[in-house]
């Protein structure tokens, strides 16, 4: 039964996550977090986390993470299956009706109409995640409850990224040793 609920909500988050894996963690929380609780929502952050380290999508790599904690190794290769499906039959079938319709006026506004969308998704994931990372959840944002420390790290983070262009592997490297080290040396983070 385990298996085909993990396949099911893999299938789905396959089938909705339009824009990529950005615009898929809203969807993946939806599953993973609210309706089944498969994992907490700090576990989802590390989730992220660990995704954007590893290569590979995030929606493919969440359900491998997902499926192997929820069921072994076959629940990661049940859920990952669910999750790359819908893309395989719906890539097939565009590139076949792209091909013949590529011109038309309509699929362009189609196509054009999605991006607001997309961005909508993305904007909502990274909200959802700063959220949690700053506060631990949305019942608990208050000035006082505030984690100073990693929003330090992240505005520093952000800065080393679109001003001094750093690499964001090394970036994210830094953040965590930075993050490590305070802990040491214990600073509340």
């Amino acid at each position: 039964m385990i298996y085909l609920q993990l396949f099911y909500s893999f299938l789905k988050i396959g089938l909705f996550s339009f824009g990529g894996g950005y615009a898929a963690m809203p969807l993946i929380q939806e599953q993973v977090v609210n309706s089944h609780g498969w994992l907490s929502m700090p576990e989802f952050t590390d989730l992220i986390t660990i995704s954007q380290m590893t290569p590979g999508p995030i929606a493919i790599n969440s359900a491998t993470f997902v499926g192997i904690k929820i069921a072994g190794v076959p629940g990661a290769l049940v859920a990952t299956f669910g999750c790359v499906l819908p893309s395989c039959v719906i890539v097939m079938l565009i590139a076949k009706l792209y091909l013949k319709y590529r011109n038309m006026d309509a699929l362009q506004g189609v196509l054009n109409s999605l991006r607001p969308a997309v961005v909508a998704m993305i904007a909502s994931a990274g909200v959802s995640i700063l959220i949690t990372a700053f506060w631990g959840s949305a019942e608990m944002i208050s000035f006082m409850g505030t984690k100073w420390v990693l929003v330090i790290i992240f505005v520093l983070g952000v800065v080393l990224l679109r001003k001094f262009k750093m690499n964001p592997i090394l970036v994210m490297v830094l953040a965590g040793v930075a993050k490590a080290g305070l802990a040491a040396v214990g600073v509340g983070v």
